[in-house]
């Protein structure tokens, strides 16, 4: 598993080092990174108003490849200090509960607006760590094509900028990175890697419990 990290992240040395440091933590209950998080609450008067959350105006709908998507729920994450980015997730049907929203079909939405200029090697160490938190061995082998793809993707960011809105879409079968509307290159293909990165945020071990509970409305 090592190895696999080590080829995959070659291309950053801070996420290869995380790499190094997820593999050869306890895959199991391991918490890899401690991060105080700081969490704005999801105030919504009404399905029909948008919400804000750190001063983001977090839309209650939005519209992918035809499909109407709700507004699930939405937080902000913090890494100790770092005021990081406000995430929200979209879906065909709303629910509190994590396994259902893993099971919907159809397009789905995670949008994460950044509230800080942050390095894409910084926003894809944290992915890759969790993606490993979340994951064990055999299901982490199964996904690596496609989280080398992830990979690069995300560090074609660059510095991600304050206000900058970036969409991890399921769409026409294949997860798609945009950036303020622009895709980063065509979709990922297949349905796994976009429940693989949601479990990031709502599985059993998410990158920020608190944020959890708000991206599931409650």
């Amino acid at each position: 598993m090592q190895r696999l990290f080590s080829a995959l992240c070659k291309r950053s040395s801070a996420v290869c080092a995380a790499a190094v440091i997820a593999c050869a933590a306890p895959a199991a209950g391991a918490w890899l990174v401690a991060v105080p998080a700081t969490m704005a609450t999801l105030s919504v008067a009404s399905p029909a108003m948008a919400a804000e959350v750190e001063g983001v105006e977090v839309q209650d709908a939005v519209d992918l490849d035809g499909v109407r998507l709700l507004l699930n729920g939405a937080g902000m994450r913090t890494v100790y200090i770092v005021k990081a980015y406000v995430a929200a997730l979209y879906v065909p049907s709303r629910s509190p509960d994590a396994q259902v929203l893993l099971a919907q079909d159809g397009p789905r939405r995670l949008s994460l607006t950044m509230l800080a200029d942050l390095s894409s090697e910084w926003v894809t160490q944290r992915f890759v760590l969790a993606l490993r938190d979340n994951h064990d061995d055999a299901e982490m082998a199964t996904l690596g094509p496609r989280i080398e793809r992830l990979i690069d993707t995300m560090l074609t960011l660059g510095q991600t900028r304050k206000g900058e809105r970036i969409d991890i879409d399921f769409v026409g079968g294949g997860t798609r990175v945009s950036v303020d509307g622009h895709p980063l290159g065509p979709a990922i293909p297949g349905e796994a890697l976009f429940k693989a990165i949601l479990r990031i945020f709502v599985g059993e071990r998410p990158i920020d419990a608190e944020l959890k509970q708000a991206m599931l409305g409650s």
